[in-house]
């Protein structure tokens, strides 16, 4: 045999033994939305491809895509993951069959793998026909610390109740000046009889019958002692 027939039947030979991996392998393309803008996402942002027996990453490439080569056919589990946006995961069908190869639902952590949920379609681009991955929101690291705001001093509940007792203070004189003279005597009237008013004024705490009750001579019982005396007196 030649050496040149002895090269190439070698080469049949691997190409036979490499033809089985080609067919039984696929790819598969992840294209980003437009907002947010992909364009200014980490370079650490990559995609995940993975099931229970393999595991396949992508980097993020100039096109905006995730490229997956060489994937076997399975069910795999798509995450994205990013410093800055949290993207919503997705279940990937990848099979041999030239009409439909790649098939995707929306899912989440923690579902049932066989509850499917909302079909994505596939997408045109220039990594050819794949998955677009949904945008859910931007994470945030820190809290915002919050601003001096009037408002928030005028919310409480002390300053509430000072602004209303400063109102009425000098507010009632206002409204009694303006009264009926009738009226007006009326309420002085009732003010001097009220209670507080005794209490308030020295002159007239005499008035008040509870300003000269003792309550601790009468917890003592010096008023039994003192009735028994007078009933023993009379006798």
């Amino acid at each position: 045999m030649r050496p040149a027939a002895r090269v190439d039947a070698i080469l049949g030979v691997f190409a036979l033994l490499a033809l089985p991996a080609v067919v039984s392998a696929a790819s598969l393309t992840l294209y980003l939305p437009s907002k947010p803008n992909p364009f200014g996402l980490s370079p650490n942002t990559h995609a995940t491809l993975s099931n229970l027996g393999a595991q396949f990453s992508a980097p993020l490439s100039t096109s905006n895509t995730f490229v997956f080569q060489n994937v076997t056919p399975g069910s795999y589990l798509v995450d994205v993951h990013c410093p800055t946006e949290v993207y919503s995961p997705l279940r990937v069908d990848i099979a041999l069959d030239e009409k439909v190869p790649v098939q995707a639902w929306e899912t989440y952590r923690g579902n049932d793998w066989e509850n499917k949920g909302e079909a994505v379609p596939l997408r045109g681009g220039s990594g050819g026909r794949g998955i677009e991955v949904r945008a859910v929101r931007t994470k945030s690291y820190f809290v915002e610390r919050p601003t001096f705001s009037v408002l928030s001093i005028l919310k409480n509940p002390m300053i509430l109740m000072g602004l209303v007792s400063m109102g009425l203070f000098f507010g009632m004189p206002k409204l009694v000046e303006n009264m009926d003279p009738e009226l007006r005597a009326e309420f002085e009237e009732q003010q001097r009889k009220s209670p507080v008013s005794a209490v308030m004024n020295g002159g007239q705490a005499a008035e008040n019958p509870l300003g000269s009750f003792d309550m601790a001579a009468y917890l003592a019982g010096a008023g039994k002692k003192e009735t028994g005396k007078n009933q023993g007196a009379k006798k």
